[in-house]
């Protein structure tokens, strides 16, 4: 082979070699920021921080590192981080549903536990006003009915019968004092009269009692104790012959022909409940029969084991079917409606931090929306923000789809916080360097400074 056909080979060698370069150096995509991906005709709201959402600015620029801040867009085309998509025969195989959010009036009605128990204003507590011995009992034994007015016990106490003779004396002293020419001496014995009357009356001696010494001049050794109104003896705390003193509880007595009822509730139900609201009653007692009622009262505290709240209600028991501490079933009608926009509650998410719907913006399209609730009723959720009447949220496979939501905007955050190099290596670098050498473009193999080159004899080359 001589000289000439070497240098036409090595020409050729080196042709190859500058020409597949260039090939490959022309196949290798420039590295592309988020914003050349951008279509030029949406306009971005504003531009965060790659890294740090919360770092924002209303013109392109780079942070730090060098990193091209990302842009955030308003279009329907950016969509909101979370957002799902599925097809229809994936969203007929999990049985997603929707309802539509409306505007309707809630209302609510109630149902609890409660307990009977007697009327406190209709209590009375019988004590005597002076010491004395308990001569004897006409009531004797708990549970019975006494009418107003019944003679319960007889007591004897010195102080009654001296309080009794300072009358008797006062009255005699009147007597003779009637016929005085002395208007002031007549006027001071009847208000000694007066005074001995109305300390009779201060240790409870009974009206016919006075009235039985007025006539008979005659000190009664005991004093009657009468019941103050029709019910029902709730305990007997004295036996006969027993020293009493103003401590003792003689009688305990409760008008039973109205009866409290108390019901507790939880505290999301107390807004709907108001004074005067109408309540029914059951007891396995009188089966079938339903009883009528009303909140009375509703007390201003909350229980700190139980966390509820007490009501009071009041019912008629003229016919004695409601006894002491009889358990029942009550269902209490809130009076206060509310006309709001709603949603069933089947729709909502409760994370503990924070609540969700989806809302389908198109169709097998599901968006990720933050609410605020309100009140809960029928099956019904009040949205006070975050819905509009007429959307159609989700009601069921939605905690499939919340979890492939998270996914997708955690992914989301990871692809937009990720660097991005300003080039993209070539193929025909080698490992572990940076950076593109020029490509080469038609032409530029005559600029290539290649020198004179020689063989010898050898193939060793010689510049």
């Amino acid at each position: 082979m001589n000289s000439r056909t070497v240098i036409v080979a090595v020409v050729a060698l080196t042709l190859g070699v500058g020409g597949g370069y260039w090939w490959a150096r022309r196949d290798v995509p420039a590295a592309v920021t988020p914003q050349a991906q951008v279509p030029a005709t949406r306009k971005p709201l504003y531009y965060r921080h790659p890294m740090n959402p919360a770092v924002t600015s209303p013109t392109p620029k780079k942070d730090e590192m060098g990193m091209d801040y990302v842009p955030v867009y308003t279009d329907a085309e950016a969509g909101t981080a979370g957002t799902v998509s599925i097809d229809p025969v994936t969203s007929q195989n999990i049985g997603v549903r929707s309802a539509r959010a409306e505007r309707r009036v809630l209302s609510r009605i109630i149902n609890a536990a409660a307990r009977v128990d007697y009327n406190e204003e209709q209590l009375a507590r019988l004590n005597p006003k002076t010491e004395g011995w308990v001569e004897s009992l006409a009531v004797s034994s708990t549970g019975e009915r006494v009418g107003k007015g019944t003679i319960l016990l007889s007591i004897y106490s010195p102080q009654l019968v001296a309080t009794q003779q300072e009358y008797l004396l006062a009255l005699e002293n009147l007597a003779a004092m009637k016929e005085s020419a002395y208007e002031d001496m007549r006027r001071g014995a009847e208000q000694m009269v007066e005074a001995a009357r109305a300390r009779l009356e201060f240790l409870d001696v009974p009206a016919h009692q006075i009235q039985e010494l007025e006539q008979t001049r005659q000190v009664t050794k005991v004093l009657h104790i009468h019941s103050p109104f029709n019910g029902v003896v709730l305990n007997v705390g004295v036996r006969p012959g027993q020293y009493v003193t103003p401590d003792t509880e003689l009688y305990r007595i409760a008008d039973l022909r109205k009866v409290w009822v108390y019901v507790d509730v939880y505290e999301n139900e107390l807004p709907w409940l108001n004074r005067g609201d109408s309540a029914e009653m059951r007891v396995a007692a009188a089966p079938g029969q339903v009883f009528k009622g009303r909140v009375s009262y509703i007390y201003p505290y909350m229980d700190p084991k139980t966390r509820t709240a007490r009501l009071r209600l009041e019912f008629d028991n003229r016919r004695g079917l409601l006894k002491l501490e009889m358990y029942a079933q009550v269902t209490l009608r809130a009076g206060r409606e509310y006309k709001a926009v709603a949603v069933p509650s089947e729709a909502v998410i409760r994370s503990g931090e924070r609540e969700q719907v989806f809302v389908l913006r198109a169709p097998g399209k599901f968006e990720p929306r933050v609410v605020e609730l309100g009140l809960t009723a029928e099956g019904w959720t009040e949205i006070r923000k975050g819905v509009q009447a007429g959307e159609e949220v989700l009601t069921s496979a939605q905690f499939l789809i919340d979890s492939e939501s998270k996914l997708r905007e955690a992914v989301s955050k990871m692809q937009e916080t990720a660097p991005h190099s300003p080039t993209l290596p070539s193929p025909l670098q080698g490992e572990g360097r940076v950076g593109v050498e020029p490509a080469l473009e038609d032409g530029d193999m005559s600029d290539l400074d290649m020198g004179e080159m020689r063989l010898d004899a050898g193939g060793h080359k010689h510049d």
